[in-house]
């Protein structure tokens, strides 16, 4: 059986920790942070941890 391409989105976008599971930054990163206070801004600099499900998917995606 041949192996699957990883998507090259996902891998731009996603990775994974040494437990498995797949991290990502926020969404809204990007410009127009006038309306955020500074406790959204801070918590938007940490990584986002996927859910089980979705991490499946993720490294099923990046060919792992």
């Amino acid at each position: 059986m041949p192996k699957l391409k990883s998507k090259g989105a996902v891998k731009k976008r996603f990775r994974i920790t040494k437990k498995g599971k797949a991290v990502c930054s926020h969404h809204d990163r990007g410009h127009g942070h006038a309306p955020f206070g500074g406790k959204t801004s801070r918590n938007l600099r940490r990584p986002l941890v996927l859910n089980s499900t979705w991490s499946k998917l993720i490294i099923k995606m990046l060919g792992k």
